[in-house]
């Protein structure tokens, strides 16, 4: 799987796009390809590899996002003018990558990590934004547009029952994407970038 596109170049490049298609520029089994990937080769603590990833795609994508609006619907009214419309987006997308991490994946490490087990919890965390940067970068460099949601714990019942996920799976994000309908949104201004980073000692 060879790209010619720089890394920092694929990381610039990539943006938050919500006006997408269910067309796609590359095939599902592409997709699947980018996913699997990125599953493989994203950073894991001690080689833990808690992340696990459901992708759907046509009906079984249309119908998560039809659920998740009349949860959204019945549980916050009043945020339906702004989050009705943006869900319906979605819906009209291509297919969502569902993010989660299994915490049991720690219990198979050595015991003589144990040490460190109260730490777990923030290394998923970590391990989980990695595994969804790349796949959402990779995409992005393949011209598939994509956006990252949470909307969990809303949807998450719903989620464990349709695809009969452990009840130990977390679910951390949703990352919808398709093809880009229009231009792809332009670099936002980056502000505050002198308080980002600090150099001691050369």
């Amino acid at each position: 799987m060879a790209s010619t596109t720089p890394f920092l170049t694929a990381i610039a490049s990539r943006r938050s796009v919500y006006a997408l298609s269910n067309e796609s520029p590359i095939s599902n089994t592409r997709i699947l390809e980018l996913v699997t990937e990125g599953l493989k080769h994203a950073p894991s603590p001690f080689n833990a590899r808690s992340t696990r990833a459901i992708v759907l795609f046509g009906a079984e994508h249309e119908a998560l996002w039809e659920h998740a609006y009349r949860v959204t619907e019945a549980t916050m009214p009043g945020a339906m003018g702004i989050l009705g419309p943006k869900i319906k987006g979605f819906v009209a997308a291509k297919g969502t990558v569902l993010f989660f991490d299994d915490p049991s994946a720690y219990d198979l490490l050595s015991p003589r990590f144990q040490a460190h087990a109260k730490l777990y919890p923030e290394w998923e965390e970590h391990a989980s934004g990695m595994n969804q940067l790349i796949v959402w970068t990779t995409l992005a460099a393949e011209g598939v547009g994509a956006n990252l949601q949470h909307y969990q714990p809303g949807i998450t019942p719903y989620v464990q029952e349709k695809y009969g996920v452990d009840a130990g799976w977390k679910l951390k994000a949703q990352l919808v994407f398709g093809g880009v309908v229009g231009e792809v949104p332009g670099e936002k201004e980056k502000t505050h970038l002198e308080k980002s980073l600090a150099v001691y000692g050369e």
